[in-house]
């Protein structure tokens, strides 16, 4: 049997200039977060002897005259703009359930998806029967919040080509509150991988494609093989008519202006996969370290782990290295 032995090294001291300001604006049940009488209530605090108090442990978030207390573990809760990564989780009629790590499941109307090649039209009893084909139980998903109800639970839409059904890849989950909010969640990082950090804390990683055509229409399923095959789908095509297949990203220009369905099976290149490994051990590395996750700073950590394999950048000598010279460089880049 193998046994795994390391002996103690002496990690390198790194010193971060301006970690009192941030350690300042956590608070935990029960402390005072002013006694000012001009600030109005948020969420994460209550009124206690005319002194606002945190009622959760979270960072103080202030926003003009409003005051609210995020928390730093909690069930995602969605924004009208966000952008999520769901696995489809019952089909149901003329909408889909999505499973996206909040309190109730979210909702993809039929309404709220792109047609074949784009097609505007109203949706029909044909395209209510076909749902199975287009998204099944257990596909994964990229969207944006449309609108939160009542209740809570977010309505979802993938009208736009940039989200849809996704093929090839790692999934990561983390906590909701690490991922940092930006303009944009989609990156290609120069390293060769592509990465959509998911506001609801699923990080989704997959090779960067080569070409990606505008009339895909966003419903992508990728058959390669590789030692990353995160799962394969296989859409039967039960209509002949170009306006009832759905679109992908391929190759071949002709294939997908007829809203055709493409199968590659080009396998992944070894260098992809490597990649995609040592992106998904950097961010849990990172994740364990309550480390903002956003492109900067993954792409830092990645940079950071390249001196050591990939299966030892979990190790927990390694983490606190490589996390280290993360945090040292993004303190230098904030000056």
């Amino acid at each position: 049997m193998a046994v795994d032995m390391r002996l103690p090294a002496i990690l390198k001291q790194i010193t971060l200039s301006g970690s009192k300001g941030a350690a300042a604006s956590l608070v935990v049940p029960g402390d005072v977060i002013t006694t000012d009488t001009g600030f109005m209530r948020g969420h994460g605090t209550y009124l206690d002897e005319d002194k606002l108090t945190a009622s959760v442990a979270g960072e103080v978030e202030r926003v003009n005259k409003l005051i609210c207390v995020r928390p730093l573990k909690t069930r995602y809760n969605g924004e009208v703009g966000d952008v999520v990564v769901g696995r489809i989780a019952e089909v149901q009629q003329k909408r889909w359930k999505v499973e996206t790590s909040s309190r109730l499941d979210s909702v993809l109307l039929l309404s709220s998806v792109n047609l074949p090649g784009g097609e505007l039209r109203r949706r029909s009893a044909e395209d209510e029967l076909s749902m199975r084909d287009y998204l099944q139980e257990g596909d994964l998903i990229s969207a944006e919040v449309q609108a939160v109800f009542s209740d809570g639970a977010l309505s979802l839409h993938t009208r736009s080509l940039k989200y849809g059904k996704l093929g090839q890849g790692v999934l990561v989950q983390v906590s909701p509150s690490l991922v940092k909010r930006q303009k944009t969640h989609f990156h290609n990082l120069p390293c060769g991988a592509s990465i959509i950090l998911g506001n609801n804390g699923y990080i989704w990683l997959h090779p960067t494609p080569m070409q990606q055509d505008e009339e895909a229409g966003g419903y992508y399923t990728s058959t390669e093989v590789g030692l990353l095959v995160f799962r394969a789908v296989f859409v039967k095509v039960k209509d002949t008519t170009p306006a009832r297949r759905w679109g992908c990203w391929c190759l071949e220009h002709s294939v997908c202006k007829s809203g055709g369905y493409y199968t590659s099976t080009e396998p992944v290149a070894l260098s992809d996969r490597e990649v995609i490994s040592r992106l998904r051990n950097c961010i849990l590395a990172l994740a364990a370290h309550k480390v903002m996750l956003f492109d900067t700073s993954v792409l830092y950590c990645y940079e950071s782990s390249l001196s050591h394999q990939i299966k030892d950048i979990l190790k927990p000598e390694v983490t606190e290295e490589v996390v280290l010279q993360t945090r040292h460089r993004l303190a230098d880049q904030e000056g």
